[in-house]
């Protein structure tokens, strides 16, 4: 199955030009990836929601695979991808979406949908749990995070990762996920830094001075999946999800897959994101 992707220029000035899936026809939905991934992470889950009766639209992220990458850390703010976000919904026309994220991309879809809650029909969060809840600031979670201080260590942080045939990325990965393509795309100049520009661009996000109002609450309906092999992020940081939200709440459980649940186990991922998604 041929699977259409085109280029988008977003904020014409500086002439970024983002590789984005659009394919399917219907409804659309926006999938948003994370660290250190890319529009591919979704290959599985593309084709079955556009037969669903869906258009699939799934960017690469500033930062990440073949999309622009900005050289100041400050380029990498929450704020500004979304602006990168609702200009590549502008250019296809599309008032609405139905947005699923996943690590980053889960982070980037809350805040599309409690700051721009008229952008955003319907949520389904992977990993990653709404902000301001009783169950993100735990112990346990500040231990599975440790990386996030790690990577804020501009140049040292870069010369560990790559040591020794990238040993360390593949102990943090646990070799997880796309390694071999997370590897090709990291090697290339100036890649590996742009992609931890995120947490260094956002560092402070989650703690008690990220914003000085109460962060909004979520009004669309919206389904939290957490994976049981999940080694950076805890069950109780997405299932308490639910104190923020207005909406509609559901919670899966997926057992038996890491982090990269898309890839682990994409027939029941996609069959939860079908039965949530097509209403």
């Amino acid at each position: 199955m041929d699977i259409n992707e085109i280029t988008i220029t977003v904020n014409i000035k500086n002439n970024l030009q983002f590789p984005v899936v659009d394919y399917g026809e219907g409804p659309a939905v926006l999938l948003l990836h994370g660290f250190p991934d890319s529009r591919h992470l979704w290959r599985y889950q593309i084709p079955i929601l556009a037969e669903a009766g869906l258009r699939v639209i799934a960017p690469d992220l500033r930062g990440f695979g073949d999309a622009p990458k900005p050289s100041s850390v400050d380029d990498y703010k929450i704020s500004i991808v979304i602006s990168d976000i609702i200009e590549i919904l502008d250019t296809q026309n599309i008032k609405q979406v139905r947005v699923v994220g996943h690590d980053w991309g889960a982070a980037v879809a809350w805040r599309l949908a409690a700051y721009h809650p008229e952008k955003v029909e319907r949520l389904v969060c992977l990993s990653v749990g709404c902000p301001g809840t009783s169950g993100s600031g735990t112990i346990e979670q500040k231990e599975r995070s440790w990386y996030v201080d790690f990577f804020q260590f501009e140049g040292i942080t870069e010369a560990w990762l790559r040591h020794d045939n990238w040993k360390l990325f593949r102990q943090l990965t646990r070799e997880n996920g796309d390694m071999k393509r997370y590897l090709k795309d990291l090697s290339r100049p100036g890649a590996l830094t742009s992609a931890l520009n995120w947490y260094r661009a956002n560092a402070k996000l989650g703690m008690p001075t990220e914003h000085k109002t109460e962060f909004p609450n979520i009004t669309c309906p919206v389904l939290g999946i957490w994976s049981d092999k999940d080694n950076y992020l805890t069950e109780k940081q997405l299932r308490m999800s639910h104190e923020k939200i207005e909406g509609s709440w559901c919670y899966e459980k997926m057992k038996g897959a890491s982090h990269w649940m898309m890839l682990d186990k994409p027939n029941e991922l996609n069959r939860l994101l079908v039965k949530f998604l097509i209403r």
